[in-house]
């Protein structure tokens, strides 16, 4: 494979209907956050949270890096499979590592899926361990989900 120019940029709130079409192509699982409102808000809230990674003019990989002043989130880490095993994810993962550094950030934690063992690998290989002893519990908000 040629050699890969990768940009990272925050995402702005014009970006939403391609983020919501690229997670449906490259990204695992669903979100009940999966859309403009969602995004939007997302972007609104915490303006530097969401992470865009493009090559030759294109999207290409996602991160949400979130901080609220306690705990570093890394989310919907997600690169086209045409693009995968060429530095986007790594690019991504320094990109928010870097803002939650600068932010006054401790440790990254990322959501994984279980059953997503491409994906444990990648986490495991930028430096990231799983934490058996935690269990994530959900409960939908009301009209939300």
């Amino acid at each position: 494979m040629s050699a890969l120019t990768i940009r990272i940029r925050t995402a702005e709130t014009a970006d939403a209907t391609d983020v919501l079409a690229f997670w449906k192509e490259a990204a695992e699982g669903t979100s009940v956050s999966d859309d403009e409102a969602g995004v939007t808000g997302l972007i609104a809230r915490d303006p530097g949270a969401l992470l865009l990674a493009e090559a030759d003019g294109a999207l290409v990989g996602s991160v949400i890096a979130g901080y609220d002043g306690w705990r570093c989130s890394l989310y919907r880490l997600a690169v086209l499979p045409s693009h995968r095993r060429r530095g986007v994810a790594t690019a991504l993962l320094a990109a928010a590592e870097e803002r939650f550094v600068a932010l006054g950030g401790r440790r990254g934690d990322a959501m994984v899926l279980e059953a997503n063992e491409r994906a444990q690998h990648a986490w495991a290989a930028a430096g990231y361990h799983r934490e058996d002893h935690w269990r994530r519990w959900v409960k939908p908000l009301a009209g939300r989900g």
